[in-house]
Order: C-alpha cells, then structure tokens, then sequence
C-alpha cells in the first residue's frame, strides 16, 4: 500500500491550497491518518480527512473516525465553562471555594475560577507519590487537590496544569449542577447537535476510534524543576492504562476528550462568532469577551514558553502557533492536534492525526495546514 494516501472531504473553492498543503504532510513521513476542518462563520469551507488509523497502515481514516486529541480538549472544557458562566451558575471573579468549599484549605481559599482555568492555581501536579491508576479515581484526586498545599504562590503567574486542570474545572460543574464537562456536551451541548466530540467516549465508539502512536522520543521541557516533574515527569504523572478501554471511558476534561477535526472545529466557533454556536446564541458575548480576555501572560513553569491565557484559553498572541492573529485562541493537545478559534475574521479549526510528534506546542504539520488557510481568506 502506498504511503501516499488518497486526501477525501472537501474544500469551497478558493481553499484548494489547504487541500495540497494536508497531502503535502504525508510527504515528511510523520503522518499515518488525520484530519483538517475550518470554518468561516459557522459554515464548513474545509473539512478533509486521509492515511491510515492504525499504525499497521491497514484501515483507513474515514469521515467518521475519531481520535483522542489529549489537551486540545481544554478548549473544548473552557467553552462548556464559559457556557456556565453565561447561564449565571458560576462567576469567573469567584473564588473556586465558594462552589468546592473544601478547596479553601491550604491557602487556597481565594484562588479564583478564572486563576484556576488559567493555569494559576498551583496545582500543576502531585508531588507526593500515589499510583497512575489514581487518576481514574476521581473523589481521591478531588481531595488530594483540596488538601494541598500550592507549588507557588496562586495568581503570581501560570505552570501549566496537564491533568488537573480539567478536575479542577469539573469539580465546579458537577458540584453545581449536578453534571460532569462530559456529561454537559452529551446532554446539553455536542449531544442534541449530533457533534462528535465525547469527553468520556463510551465502548460503543471504540472501534472507529485511530491507534494513536506515541512520538519518537519526549518532548523538551526546557531546564527542569520540581513542579515541572510534577506535572509531567513522575511515574505518577500520567494515568496508567493509557490507550486501553478503561482510559477512553474515563472522563479527563484535560486530556482524553475523542472526536473529529470539525467536531472541534464547531465546538470552538462560539469564540470566534461572540458566543453563537449554529443558529443558537449558546454563550453571551459578554462572556465570551471575559473568557478571551488575558489572565496572565509571562513564562510557564511547567512549558519551556511564555504563554498568555484567558480563563481556560490559551491566547496566541505570545507563540503564534494558531496563525497570524493575535487574538485568536485556541489549544494545542501532546503530540500535535490542536483547535483555534480567530473573533477577528469568524473563523475557527482544528487537525487532528494519529502520529504524535515531540512538539508541546506548535506542531509543524497543523501550522502549516493554518498558514496555507489563512492564505486562502
């Protein structure tokens, strides 16, 4: 079989570019399958897919075929926060202790929604040993994060938090409403929209589901410290049985969202169209503006960048891994998906891929892919 595979989807006219810069990808070797959607005020122009969803090269990517996109879900769980905020159940000002009383403790008891969403919080990960398959017990992780102590002092500048982040942000919710992130895309947001996009994918959807393939090799941290081996580098760090059934079913908000490249792609364009998500006005522009708006901006504990955050969004103004624009927003996921969305022109994206890369942030085939859409407007 060829590793040249057949590019399938379509592209409005004027954005063939973007068709021949996705089969161009194949041609570095480090593509297997993946992905390409954009959207220009909620209307699909791009939306390809091409190569293989499992490593063998024996099943090809299909239109339906999903993937899990690691943080390129913590977009996804900022929209659903904004969403929340919007419809009056929590306050981006308010401090996470007042819907978590428990997160007071520790000097915590100020930390505030929109400090926690930004990476602020301290919380970046455990110091302390447990096992990865803690991870997968969600009341011991919520009180290990109530009970400790932060890595520095919150809302004195971000470390980026990979898996706690979505804990954090899913704790508020259920405490509050009574639903997970997941459970509020299923029900209230992705579900009706027939949006395929899961954060907790059920066995049913296993078998379309790519074979992600792990990069060659990790990626650079930059010099290291004690909260960066924290969050990423202890055994503990990441959960155990990754990739395995009990993994997909599990609901990571930061870090195990699957689905398809325009799944993400609609599910980002409230942030590109002041909040309207098809015909429904899902979140109030306001609030749109207030989780767009800069938490905090400045090198990262944890990533080797300096980064500038709203409440859960990363902002491309400092890295400009998410195009030209530097209002546009968005997140980049480990080993290369990501998802943008730009207010200034209504656009919004993501790519998605099975072959993970050694890149944080920035990974060379989805710029390219940006670089050749915006060429196209």
């Amino acid at each position: 079989m060829s590793d040249k595979p057949a590019i399938h989807g379509t592209t409005a006219p004027g954005f063939e570019p973007v068709r021949d810069a996705f089969a161009a990808n194949w041609q570095t070797g480090n593509e297997i399958g993946a992905a390409f959607a954009l959207m220009i005020d909620g209307e699909t122009v791009v939306d390809l897919w091409g190569g293989w969803a499992d490593r063998k090269k024996t099943l090809p990517w299909t239109e339906d075929t999903i993937v899990p996109v690691f943080s390129t879900g913590k977009a996804v769980t900022a929209m659903v926060m904004a969403k929340l905020v919007s419809d009056g159940t929590i306050d981006y000002d308010a401090p996470v202790a007042d819907y978590w009383p428990e997160f007071a403790r520790a000097g915590k008891d100020r930390v505030t929604v929109a400090e926690a969403l930004s990476h602020q919080a301290g919380l970046a990960g455990f110091p302390e040993p447990m096992e990865p398959g803690d991870w997968f017990d969600r009341d011991f992780i919520e009180d290990r994060l109530a009970a400790m102590h932060p890595l520095w002092v919150p809302g004195q500048g971000s470390g980026y938090h990979p898996l706690t982040h979505g804990f954090i942000a899913d704790a508020i919710a259920r405490r509050m409403t009574g639903r997970t992130i997941g459970g509020h895309l299923r029900e209230d947001i992705a579900g009706p929209r027939c949006i395929d996009f899961r954060i907790g994918t059920p066995e049913s959807e296993h078998s379309r589901t790519a074979e992600h393939v792990l990069p060659p090799r990790p990626p650079f941290l930059g010099k290291m410290n004690d909260i960066k081996a924290a969050a990423f580098l202890k055994p503990w760090s990441s959960p155990g049985r990754r990739g395995a059934a009990e993994w997909r079913m599990a609901e990571f908000p930061a870090a195990n969202g699957h689905g398809t490249a325009r799944a993400i792609a609609e599910l980002l364009s409230p942030f590109a169209r002041a909040g309207k998500l098809r015909d429904t006005q899902l979140i109030a522009p306001d609030v749109v503006e207030a989780a767009m708006r800069e938490r905090v901006s400045g090198p990262d504990r944890v990533l080797p960048f300096d980064l500038a955050y709203g409440a859960g969004i990363l902002i491309n103004r400092d890295l400009g891994h998410l195009g030209p624009e530097p209002k546009a927003v968005g997140q980049y996921g480990f080993g290369g998906s990501c998802g943008f969305a730009d207010p200034v022109r209504g656009i919004s994206g993501s790519y998605v891929m099975n072959r993970q890369m050694d890149v944080l942030s920035g990974d060379p085939r989805a710029m390219a892919l940006i670089e050749a859409a915006y060429g196209c407007l």
